[in-house]
């Protein structure tokens, strides 16, 4: 990472939609990211045209993905999925690095329905878990963290994965709206994640420490680490944090940041540009068909003798000739 630039009032009306930015607040031990989805994510939302409920819940997910995903500097694939029991049974997003973005959804649209447009996360998914796996490519291991969801909505998921995979004390921000712009109704989301990483191994206490006999610097009744001075102060800085200064296009990423880091000085570094583009393609679903067996490959064929698959990402339609998918498998075999 580059030393960055230190924000400043002029600095912070920089920015724009549909990138990360990276940031780091030395005197308070932070590293973080904010990012700011525009045209991407309305593009996603529209698409398909999900009830406004789901929208926000995809939405959401996106804006946490893409805070996350961000890690991967130049190659590699972040992916949060869930599967609960809820209306929403499934919800998938795709960070390709260093700068692709995609999601869909599953739902039952009358459940959705009867919880109607405000229904929040926790109704809408319900209980099960949500996985982050991430793919660096097959030099590196496969990693997947998975956090059980019981009621709960995807910021406090995304603290609980932390706790529990990294033991990072990390505070995850989200927000969702329809707004309107230039006289049309745009989706935006927008997020921040910030992390306390002293660098004094003395000052990242956590918090399942053994609750004996309590040591020095925990509380007596708890057992429990006391909070380090710096992060506590993170905490009530982010704690101030209303939803529209997550998404309002008049305030910026950097704007955000100064306001509530500006007395302690951030600085801000490069920041990393995001694009909804999906994986799809003819040779992934040639690739997909050939999985399946001839007896399903034929099963597959439509009434007008073709073979017709839809990415449930992007909506693209593959319209393909079974004799052609037939002659090609067969060359490969």
């Amino acid at each position: 990472m580059s030393a960055g630039h230190a924000l400043n009032p002029t600095a912070a009306l920089e920015g724009g939609d549909d990138a990360v930015l990276p940031f780091a607040v030395e005197a308070l031990d932070l590293r973080g990211r904010a990012v700011r989805l525009g045209p991407s994510i309305d593009t996603i939302l529209r698409r398909h045209g999900y009830p406004d409920a789901v929208a926000r819940l995809i939405g959401e997910a996106a804006a946490l993905t893409a805070l996350l995903g961000a890690s991967l500097k130049l190659e590699g694939r972040f992916q949060l999925q869930t599967k609960t029991d809820g209306p929403v049974g499934m919800l998938v997003v795709d960070f390709e690095a260093p700068d692709r973005l995609r999601a869909t959804a599953r739902f039952e649209s009358e459940a959705v329905a009867a919880l109607g447009a405000k229904a929040r996360a926790p109704e809408l998914m319900g209980r099960g878990h949500l996985a982050m796996t991430i793919d660096q490519g097959a030099t590196q291991s496969r990693y997947q963290g998975v956090v059980p969801l019981d009621g709960q909505g995807l910021e406090e998921a995304a603290h609980q994965y932390f706790r529990q995979s990294e033991q990072i004390p990390t505070l995850v921000r989200l927000a969702v709206a329809e707004q309107m712009e230039a006289g049309e109704s745009r989706w935006r989301a927008g997020g921040l994640l910030v992390q306390f990483l002293p660098t004094s191994p003395d000052r990242l206490r956590q918090a399942d420490l053994p609750p004996g006999d309590a040591p020095e610097g925990h509380d007596i009744l708890t057992g429990q680490p006391a909070e380090d001075d710096a992060w506590t102060e993170a905490r009530s800085l982010v704690g101030t944090i209303q939803d529209h200064e997550l998404i309002d296009p008049a305030v910026s990423s950097e704007r955000l940041l100064y306001r509530l880091f500006h007395e302690r000085g951030v600085r801000v570094f490069e920041p990393q540009g995001l694009v909804e583009r999906c994986r799809c393609s003819q040779e992934r679903v040639m690739g997909m068909i050939r999985s399946f067996s001839p007896q399903e490959r034929h099963d597959m064929i439509a009434d007008d003798g073709s073979i017709a698959i839809t990415c449930e990402f992007c909506s693209r339609r593959y319209v393909l000739d079974p004799a052609a998918v037939e002659r090609e498998i067969a060359a490969a075999s």
